[in-house]
C-alpha cells in the first residue's frame, strides 16, 4: 500500500514490492529471482546456537463487493518459517534443507457471492555453517519459492499470487556475537569480504552495540535502523520523507479522501492521523540535524 493509498492508483494496482521471489517457471523465463541468498559471520568462543526465521508475505485478492476489490486490491498474510534454535554444531556439516509449504485457502465474503482464493505456495530454507577459523563461523543461508505452476510459464498478476513478497531473513545468536559487514573489525574484514549477499543485505538490528540480532534486509539499510523520533507513525512509502507524503495527503480531492477511508484500515488512520496532525508536529518533519563530526583531511 502506497501512497496515494488509493486501490485505484497505479502505483497500487502494479505491485513492485521489493524482495520478490517468484515461483520458478515464471522467474527463469523472465529473468526474476526466486531465491535469496545472505552470507554472514558470527565470533564466538564457544559453540553458538543460531535461530534463523524466514519471513514474507503471501498475497490473496481481497473479498468482497468494495472498490478495493474491482480494482484488484490485494491483502497479504504474514508468513514465517522458524528453524529451531540449535547449537551450530548440531547443524553438522554441508547444507541441511528445511522445506515448507502453506496450502490454498478460500476466504468467502459476507458481502458478495465470491470468494477470494490463496494460492498454494512452497519453498525451502538452506542453512549451512562453515567454520573459518577456531572463533569465527560464516553462516550461509539461501531462501527459495519452489511452487509449482500448472502451465511453463504464468502472467506476472497470477506469479504474484505465488510469490514470496518482501521476503527477508532475521537470524538471532546466543553464545556468540554477529560481525557488521558495514564495519568489520580490521583483523575481520578479510573473512567478511568473502560474505555473499545476493538480493538482501545483513545489518545489525536491536540497540545500538547489540550483536545478537541481524536482519537481512531486501532494502539498503545501515546497521541499527530506526524510526526517526520525529515520525507521527508508518507511512509505508518512504523512510525519509513525512513531511512532503503528510502534505500530499493533505491535498488529495474529497472524493480521493473516501476511497482512501473506504479501502483499507491502515489506510483509513494514515489519513486521520495526518488530517488531525497539528502545526508544531509538521515543523519537526522539515528536518532534524543529528550530529555534527568533522570532515576527514585529504592530502
Amino acid at each position: 500500500m502506497l501512497y496515494p493509498y488509493r486501490p485505484s492508483s497505479v502505483k497500487n494496482r502494479q505491485r513492485f514490492n521489493f524482495g520478490m521471489l517468484y515461483p520458478p517457471s515464471y522467474g527463469e523465463a523472465h529473468e526474476e529471482a526466486s531465491s535469496i541468498l545472505t552470507e554472514c559471520l558470527i565470533e564466538a568462543q564457544a559453540n553458538p546456537i543460531l535461530e534463523v526465521r524466514f519471513r514474507f508475505l503471501h498475497l490473496r485478492p481481497q473479498s468482497g463487493g468494495s472498490d478495493a476489490t474491482k480494482n484488484g486490491w490485494q491483502v497479504a498474510v504474514e508468513r514465517e518459517v522458524g528453524i529451531p534454535a540449535q547449537t551450530i554444531q548440531s547443524f553438522g556439516p554441508g547444507v541441511k534443507t528445511f522445506p515448507f509449504a502453506f496450502a490454498a485457502s478460500e476466504a468467502s465474503s459476507s458481502t458478495a457471492n465470491d470468494a477470494a482464493r490463496q494460492e498454494q505456495i512452497k519453498g525451502s530454507v538452506d542453512v549451512e555453517i562453515l567454520p573459518l577459523s577456531s572463533q569465527v563461523f560464516k553462516v550461509r543461508v539461501r531462501a527459495r519459492n519452489t511452487t509449482p505452476t500448472e502451465t511453463p510459464v504464468l502472467d506476472r498478476a497470477e506469479a504474484l499470487m505465488r510469490s514470496l513478497i518482501s521476503a527477508h531473513v532475521v537470524l538471532g545468536v546466543e553464545q556468540g556475537e554477529f560481525v557488521s559487514l558495514l564495519e568489520p573489525a580490521e583483523n575481520l574484514q578479510p573473512l567478511a569480504a568473502t560474505c555473499q549477499n545476493v538480493g538482501v543485505w545483513p545489518v545489525l538490528v536491536g540497540e545500538p552495540g547489540q550483536r545478537d540480532t541481524l536482519l537481512a534486509s531486501p532494502i539498503i539499510l545501515y546497521d541499527y535502523p530506526q524510526i526517526a523520533p520525529e515520525s507521527a507513525g508508518d507511512l509505508f512509502d518512504g523512510t525519509e520523507i513525512d513531511e512532503i507524503l503528510s502534505l500530499r495527503i493533505l491535498a488529495l480531492t474529497d472524493e480521493e479522501k473516501r476511497e482512501v477511508r473506504e479501502s483499507d484500515e491502515r489506510a483509513r488512520r494514515i489519513l486521520e492521523r495526518t488530517e488531525a496532525m497539528p502545526a508544531e508536529q509538521f515543523v519537526k518533519l522539515h528536518g532534524a540535524v543529528r550530529g555534527l563530526r568533522p570532515l576527514k583531511e585529504t592530502s
